[in-house]
């Protein structure tokens, strides 16, 4: 069988070999009706675009690389789906780069921009993989970079995320509003900064409404259903227990509340819990899962916009980009 070419994916689509190339390499040279219909004849002929000819003939590879701490958590799913949506309309693929955590890792993902095995980076972690103090390299001379949802917090690394203070803020008010005054938390990871800041929020909602804090209701954990479960268990255990818990991801309460039911406890008629995410499934457990909802789709694709513009070499207009969050409440808060 014959190979398929650019030649077919031009008959197919009725337009130049040439509006195919700008297409498929510079799609912000056609028509966006243009694209779409090469787009649709790529897939119906099954064309395959030869990455490593177009990365010796331009210098680039055609690839983005995610960096990533934990590719098994769901809401980084939305994240992904979103990104590698607009990298494909823009003519990139997308290796996704799972660090497990590790720093080690994620300099070595990072290092594929120095191989040229990648054209830039997003960057889904606090720790940013490059050295950049004194005798390291200089802001102006990293790779193109988008950092999401965990900021690392140097100046002039472009961030896409929410205001997670104001998040852990907002999922408190909602207990506090329900009645409760006796709260407790479940952090992540306290190296993350979207820990400490739901953390602050909390802090500063409790402290807003006169209710004093028990240090020994907050407990820190990690986002993960383990997590949100093995903590749980210290809470429960107190004689002057919490009436509602606030959890710093969706994963820690829903684990939380696995936990809650084995040990003889109902949500939310002896304790309310509330997330943070809004993973597509907390509204299908039972109760559903009220919790204060990030953009995850928007973020992605806010993330991937972005690194294409540096990628053309293009200035961004400015460095952090804040998205809304909105509370979403369901079954697992009531009022007292």
């Amino acid at each position: 069988m014959a190979k398929v070419g650019i030649k077919d994916v031009a008959a197919r689509a009725g337009v130049s070999t040439a509006t195919v190339s700008h297409a498929l390499r510079n799609p912000d040279r056609v028509a966006e009706a243009t694209r779409k219909k090469v787009l649709e004849a790529v897939e119906a002929v099954g064309y395959t675009p030869n990455k490593l000819g177009q990365s010796l003939r331009t210098s680039r590879s055609g690839n983005i690389v995610v960096i990533i701490p934990d590719l098994s958590d769901t809401y980084n799913a939305g994240i992904i789906t979103a990104l590698e949506k607009v990298a494909h309309r823009h003519g990139y693929s997308v290796l996704l780069g799972d660090s497990q955590g590790s720093e080690r890792r994620e300099r070595d993902l990072a290092g594929l921009t120095d191989s040229h095995q990648a054209d830039g980076i997003i960057l889904l972690s606090h720790r940013l993989p490059f050295d950049i103090s004194e005798g390291g390299r200089k802001i102006e001379d990293l790779p193109p970079l988008v950092n999401g949802s965990e900021p690392v917090g140097v100046d002039g690394i472009p961030f896409v995320g929410i205001d997670d203070s104001q998040a852990g803020r907002d999922a408190t008010q909602h207990l506090i509003d329900y009645g409760h005054r006796r709260i407790a938390v479940i952090t992540g990871d306290m190296n993350s900064p979207s820990s400490r800041l739901r953390l602050q929020g909390y802090r500063d909602a409790m402290a807003d409404a006169g209710l004093e804090v028990d240090e020994r209701c907050i407990v820190h954990s990690e986002y993960s259903l383990a997590g949100g479960e093995g903590s749980a268990e210290s809470l429960l255990m107190l004689r002057d227990r919490p009436t509602a818990i606030f959890c710093g991801s969706d994963e820690i309460a829903i684990g939380c509340m696995y936990k809650m039911r084995e040990m003889g406890f109902t949500v939310p008629d002896d304790i309310s819990v509330i997330g943070v995410d809004d993973i597509r499934f907390g509204k299908y457990f039972e109760p559903p899962l009220t919790t204060v909802a990030q953009p995850a789709s928007e973020l992605g694709e806010t993330c991937a916009k972005l690194l294409m513009h540096l990628l053309k070499d293009k200035e961004l207009p400015q460095n952090e980009y804040v998205l809304p969050h909105k509370l979403v409440v369901r079954g697992s808060t009531r009022r007292l």
